[in-house]
């Protein structure tokens, strides 16, 4: 239980500091399917690809005090900033998590905007279908997001340089 933990610490250890958690959500949907071993079950909701258990895994992480979320009101809505505390880093210290190039992975996304990555993660989670099926899906489930057929394009060119990269294990 706790070595999951460890992995989300290790996740914000690379990154330093994760804005929002619709983000945080779709960096780790994304290793996932990047093959990073992170096994939180995701379900499709409005954003795209979210996990119920990831969302409880970093409550007990503040709860504990390994993670610092602060709230920051930003125009008419919140936004939520993580970052890894100094007794997080600690406990961190007691695993040996060997997941090589996990930093490299989770700092490109994280360079990435929310709503990019809610592109991404969405047409990683409609991959099985045709390309013409998943943009379908795309511009139906995501229409207030008014995606345009460049963005789709821009989308699978990441994912396909994703995995290229010699991070990503087949």
């Amino acid at each position: 239980m706790l070595f999951e933990h460890a992995k989300m610490l290790k996740a914000l250890a690379a990154v330093g500091e994760i804005v929002g958690r619709k983000k945080l959500q779709k960096m780790i949907y994304i290793a996932k399917k990047m093959k990073f071993p992170f096994y939180e079950k995701f379900d499709f909701h409005f954003y795209g690809p979210y996990s119920e258990e990831l969302t409880l895994r970093m409550e007990e992480l503040c709860n504990v005090g390994f993670v610092q979320e602060m709230k920051e009101k930003k125009g008419g809505y919140y936004q939520y900033r993580y970052v890894l505390t100094e007794a997080g880093e600690q406990f961190l210290t007691h695993y040996h998590l060997d997941m090589p190039d996990l930093d490299v992975c989770l700092r490109s996304l994280n360079e990435q905007s929310a709503r990019f990555l809610e592109l991404v993660s969405t047409i990683l989670y409609f991959e099985d279908l045709s390309k013409d099926e998943v943009k379908e899906k795309v511009f139906t489930l995501k229409s207030k997001q008014r995606y345009t057929e460049e963005e789709i394009e821009e989308a699978y060119r990441y994912i396909e340089q994703l995995r290229e990269q010699a991070y990503i294990k087949s």
